[in-house]
């Protein structure tokens, strides 16, 4: 939005939405220093979803926070136990 957009489609809407909404309202208000802290701090997120899977990614992520969702359709895998702390750890981080 910053560079005249006027939204976007993105993964971390589906597990952190209140982040996600806070940014995009920080965005229409032109709170930029504001928006690019927030941003900066939901990007971790963004590396679990390039790191693994994005739909893995987002799978899992909701069962950690209570909604089975169960498991990406083949061929795309499941995280792994590893994998799937380490988005624990972001979520976590995150609030």
């Amino acid at each position: 939005m910053l560079i005249g957009g006027v939204g976007w489609m993105a993964g971390p809407a589906c597990l952190v939405p209140r982040q996600s909404v806070e940014l995009y309202n920080l965005c229409k208000a032109a709170c930029w220093d504001d928006a690019l802290v927030l941003q900066r701090k939901l990007w971790r997120l963004n590396e679990a979803f390039a790191r693994y899977n994005l739909a893995a990614c987002i799978k899992a992520g909701l069962a950690i926070q209570g909604y089975d969702v169960g498991d990406p359709v083949a061929p795309q895998p499941a995280l792994s136990p590893d994998e799937r702390k380490a988005v624990e750890t972001v979520l976590r981080d995150l609030g």
